[in-house]
């Protein structure tokens, strides 16, 4: 397996800063409450969270944004130090700063200040440009992206290029593999029919803008109804639902899916792919906080290797739990995954706060299931359930069980499909370990690999000879 390709985002770099509380009175002075301050923190945004999320699993990122000497500019210089290279453009003026007051997790109040104006680009620029897998382009309005337009405008024809828009931007250059409007840009930029939110009404201005911007694709992000894929001309949209109605802070959710999908893209994903990657990936962030997640911002992330999965099961099953959420496991070969899988699997997803498959290796595979086994590799295993969205993480084990495994995750919930019955089930003692429940689940009957392959032989096999 390859490790990631490196991913250039261009685009205007914010410094955000939350002040969280709690409010429990009114001021003497005027109708306005008092926040109680608990929590300070600032971190990048706009673009500089993008390229945050991008590089989380060690992926090689490069940023290029305009940046100047005020101390917003420097803060975001340390705090994106070790996590992506940066290319700079001079700022003529001061970083925008975005900070929001919080009062028990609710926004009460927003308050903007700076701005400056992006310099011209150098010979750097260009270079990072020619040289990217796959380019982002958070485009927050202030002007980056306008001021290396023909840089970009000489890259779309070649390489995936996604275009994060802004009602106060510019439109995408020709050319772009997609472009992630939210639902609410997606109404301005096309206001007919006025008040009209049906998924027909989306898909008809989607396909509008990408007619209107010369795009492959434009994927409408609609929140927690998931994102929907128009491309130019007639054709029939595809829709791309949320594994789960996601709660918490959206903040900065547009900036995760547009990451994810240029990630992906940069790994040669189908635009398909891609977005169930996204779509994912977004409900994913805004169930652990959003922006405010502090987790983000903690440490930089380590370098990512061939052998580091794309979501290391054991760091999110950490994060999991210590935000008091449910961590449930399931394992299997998965070797044909087939409709009962599927339907396990979702099932599955919905009795907690993710699921992590544990999967046999392909000697540990080939032991269970003899000779001709493993049908498909590991790693075409692995990425297939990855693609999944009610998946959130896989960790193969080589032994015949996955009792070491499940002592090193330690979930919350072991599930199995079938007749079993919990009492025989050997990772049920495992789990009593740390107070863990074993469960199993509904099973469609008459699914298996084992059938699927046979009925495959038979299909593929000569007919027998005609009778004298």
């Amino acid at each position: 397996m390859s490790g990631p390709k490196p991913l250039v985002v261009v685009g205007d770099v914010l410094l955000d800063e939350d002040i969280e509380g709690v409010a429990t009175r009114l001021s003497p002075d005027a109708p306005a409450p008092v926040v109680d301050v608990t929590a300070d923190r600032r971190h990048p945004g706009g673009a500089g969270l993008a390229a945050a999320l991008a590089a989380r699993g060690g992926r090689e990122v490069v940023l290029v944004t305009a940046l100047g000497d005020d101390f917003a500019s420097e803060a975001v210089r340390r705090a994106l130090s070790g996590r992506v290279r940066l290319v700079e453009l001079p700022l003529n003026g001061t970083l925008p700063v975005k900070t929001r007051v919080l009062a028990s997790g609710r926004p009460l109040v927003r308050i903007d200040r700076g701005g400056g104006t992006p310099g011209e680009p150098d010979a750097a620029v260009r270079d990072a440009l020619a040289q990217a897998h796959a380019v982002l382009v958070a485009d927050y309005g202030r002007h980056t992206a306008r001021a290396v337009r023909a840089h970009l405008a000489a890259v779309a024809p070649n390489t995936p290029l996604v275009w994060d828009p802004h009602p106060r931007g510019d439109e995408p250059v020709p050319g772009a593999r997609l472009v992630t409007p939210n639902a609410a840009e997606t109404r301005a930029l096309c206001p007919e029919p006025e008040g009209d939110e049906t998924l027909a009404a989306y898909a008809a201005r989607g396909t509008e803008l990408a007619d209107r911007w010369q795009a492959a694709g434009v994927a409408v992000t609609l929140g927690a109804r998931g994102a929907l894929l128009t491309r130019p001309g007639s054709g029939t949209p595809m829709l791309v639902p949320s594994p789960y109605r996601a709660t918490g802070d959206p903040c900065g959710a547009g900036d995760c899916f547009a990451a994810t999908t240029a990630a992906a893209l940069a790994d040669g994903a189908l635009p398909e792919e891609a977005l169930q990657r996204a779509v994912a990936e977004a409900a994913a962030f805004v169930s652990a906080g959003g922006a405010a997640d502090p987790d983000l911002w903690r440490t930089a992330p380590a370098p990512r290797t061939e052998e580091t999965p794309a979501t290391d099961a054991y760091a999110l099953a950490e994060r999991v739990r210590a935000r008091g959420g449910t961590v449930v496991a399931t394992g299997g070969c998965f070797d044909l995954l087939h409709a009962g899988h599927v339907g396990l699997l979702e099932s599955a997803r919905r009795i907690g706060d993710c699921l992590i498959v544990c999967l046999n290796s392909d000697a540990s595979l080939a032991r269970r299931k003899g000779p001709g086994r493993p049908l498909n590799k590991e790693a075409d295993r692995v990425r297939v359930l990855e693609a999944l969205g009610s998946v959130d993480a896989v960790a193969v084990f080589e032994e015949d069980t996955p009792q070491a495994l499940l002592g090193r995750l330690r979930p919350d919930v072991w599930v199995k499909g079938g007749d079993y019955a919990v009492q025989d089930l050997p990772e049920a003692r495992t789990l009593r370990a740390w107070g863990g429940q074993a469960v199993v689940l509904p099973y469609l009957d008459g699914r298996s690999t084992t059938l699927l392959a046979h009925r495959a032989a038979a299909t593929a096999a000569p007919p027998p000879p005609p009778t004298p």
